[in-house]
């Protein structure tokens, strides 16, 4: 397809001011480590919250959403719905935590936590496992997003998108480091909204769709619709929603979604000016990631059923585009072509905004293990800030060139989700309990890493050659998830525990509620210390449903109102009032520490 002047203007003029946000914060990024990695640790709970929104509105999600859609109907979508229920956790139990440890990586929380040198063999192979390798395929999935995009509606090679769009983000990221990383995403969220529901606008009045009301009449479209599955059909009912809902949001680690919080998303709760700024930051971010954010792909996805019934009439439509990756995620981007001169350089510079915001996070995220849990923690611990900021800036090309040549091995976006959700399988209630249960010690967790992932190979390379059954997704799961647990939680009972000293420092220092750490409470009861008064569990859990019910009850009304369903759309918005009253009833006993911790970071 042609673009015009106009397209070609926009386009431009976002690229331009994307890098000049890096460069007016360059010279303040670069003054040390916390500035570089953690913004000061001075960010306000808005900027941090919408930089989260933004670095999930990967170029991927939209094709992701529309893979699912047309394959499993809108109510496919609970496969990561069901996630909220880990986000809000995070929110009301774990923030004040991760801000209250005083830490610069999640990953050094591994030597607060726990003793001996399993504690530092898991902080550095995590920095690599997670920094290198999971990183990168997760950046490879929003790379391949953007090669099809490119491909589709600018006619351009995967070469050309990874040089232009990855030259461009790698720039901004290695000049402003998080502040500039957290400014831009911003800017870009806003582009990137905008866009998308300017796009879905467009898609669903095209005469070959006819408008809204006529899309969702139509037959093809009508069966997708449902936000539920059919409670009849097992088969749809248990993968899409009971398995999700009962074991996939605390068993299973996804990046973004971490049971206890983790990765990019505690780099911005320890980026926070205060333990309240990173608990109300985590809330807006999965309040619009969950509720408002999905409804625009999912009318487009709905849309490129009456256009595009099937593949072959997507790859009938786009013939120089490589068979290997004509897949219903594609269907997204095609239907973007119908966009009018403009409009369409905008909704591009939107894609290129979500893709540039996504991948910016992870870079920097990335480099900060490397810098910090490798580096300095194992090959020079006296590092300076500069070498340190240095050390993260060439991480930082290196983990592009890698994740764009692992892009180049996969075909769908949902493939690169599948693999990374049976990785995790089984460790998430790992990271959910060693906040609260002193007995979880370092081998707990190698073993839960070492196992998932045997688990995860087993199933992807060597279990056709059993001559068992063949098992779907949801099952090898649940495999994975039984195994896994059975491992770690012998793992945990079988070896000796963390070291007193380092039980009770920690204690000190979180102040975790619950009974889990009784036999430490004692210990320092018996010594006389005096103990601050822990986080009510029980608040946080009730603030946590609240939450639960008031962003489904707002996805689901949202969903109602563009379908004109008036009674559903009363119903759930009745629930997601009496929910919000709930909420803020609760808030105020939620018991935020007055510290700003941003200057206990620590320096190993």
């Amino acid at each position: 397809m042609t673009l015009s002047f106009v397209d070609y203007s926009i386009i431009a003029a976002f690229f331009v001011i994307s890098t000049a946000i890096g460069i007016v914060v360059s010279r303040r990024a670069g003054k040390s480590f916390t500035e570089y990695f953690l913004a000061g640790g001075q960010m306000s709970w808005w900027m941090l919250g919408i930089s989260m929104v933004a670095t999930t509105f990967a170029a991927d999600t939209p094709n992701l959403v529309t893979n699912i859609v047309r394959r499993d109907g809108v109510s496919g979508n609970w496969v990561w719905w069901a996630f909220l229920l880990t986000g809000l956790l995070t929110v009301f139990v774990y923030a004040k935590l991760w801000k209250r440890s005083g830490i610069s990586t999640d990953l050094e929380f591994y030597e607060l936590r726990y003793s001996g040198k399993a504690a530092g063999f898991l902080r550095g192979f995590r920095a690599i496992y997670l920094g290198v390798v999971f990183n990168c395929l997760v950046m490879a999935n929003v790379i391949l997003a953007g090669i099809k995009l490119g491909g589709v509606l600018l006619g351009a090679s995967p070469l050309e998108v990874v040089c232009v769009a990855g030259t461009v983000t790698v720039v901004y990221t290695l000049l402003g480091g998080l502040r500039g990383v957290i400014l831009t995403d911003c800017f870009q969220f806003v582009v990137a909204m905008f866009g998308s529901v300017a796009a879905a606008y467009v898609v669903c009045n095209l005469p070959e769709v006819g408008g809204l009301t006529a899309l969702l009449s139509h037959e093809s479209v009508h069966e997708k619709m449902n936000l539920l599955p059919d409670a009849s059909d097992f088969d749809a009912l248990i993968p899409l929603m009971i398995v999700p809902l009962a074991v996939q949001w605390w068993s299973g680690w996804y990046p973004g979604a971490e049971p206890g919080g983790g990765g990019y998303v505690a780099q911005r709760m320890l980026g926070a000016r205060s333990e309240r700024d990173a608990t109300t930051a985590t809330l807006l971010f999965q309040m619009a990631h969950y509720a408002l954010r999905p409804w625009p792909w999912i009318l487009v996805a709905l849309a490129s059923i009456v256009v595009y019934p099937s593949l072959e009439s997507i790859q009938t439509a786009f013939p120089d585009i490589d068979p290997s990756i004509v897949q219903d995620d594609l269907a997204y981007p095609a239907m973007l072509t119908f966009l009018p001169s403009g409009l369409l350089g905008l909704v591009i510079a939107s894609l290129i905004a979500a893709f540039m915001s996504t991948i910016s996070t992870h870079l920097n995220w990335g480099a900060s293990y490397i810098a910090h849990d490798f580096y300095r923690r194992f090959f020079n611990p006296a590092a300076t800030d500069s070498q340190l900021v240095m050390t993260g800036r060439l991480a930082t090309v290196g983990l592009m060139i890698l994740a764009s040549v692992v892009a180049l091995t996969l075909e769908s976006a949902m493939e690169g989700f599948g693999i990374i959700l049976q990785i995790g399988a089984g460790t998430g209630l790992i990271y959910i309990l060693r906040w609260f249960w002193w007995r979880i010690n370092a081998i707990t967790e190698i073993t839960g890493m070492a196992v998932s992932f045997a688990v995860a190979v087993f199933f992807k390379f060597g279990y056709h050659l059993t001559g068992w059954p063949e098992l779907n997704s949801w099952q090898q799961l649940l495999a994975g998830v039984a195994v896994t647990s059975v491992a770690w939680i012998a793992a945990t009972f079988l070896t000796p525990p963390t070291d007193r000293v380092k039980l009770e420092s920690f204690y000190q220092k979180i102040r975790p509620g619950g009974s889990g750490w009784t036999p430490i409470r004692s210990d320092l009861l018996a010594k006389g210390i005096q103990i601050e008064t822990a986080d009510s569990i029980t608040t946080g859990l009730a603030a946590m449903l609240a939450a639960t019910t008031l962003v489904y009850a707002t996805l689901f009304s949202t969903g109602y109102f563009l379908y004109q369903w008036w009674g559903y759309f009363t119903a759930s918005t009745a629930v997601g009032l009496v929910s919000l009253a709930c909420l803020a009833r609760i808030w105020p006993n939620l018991n935020f520490s007055g510290r700003d911790s941003s200057s206990e970071h620590r320096a190993n």
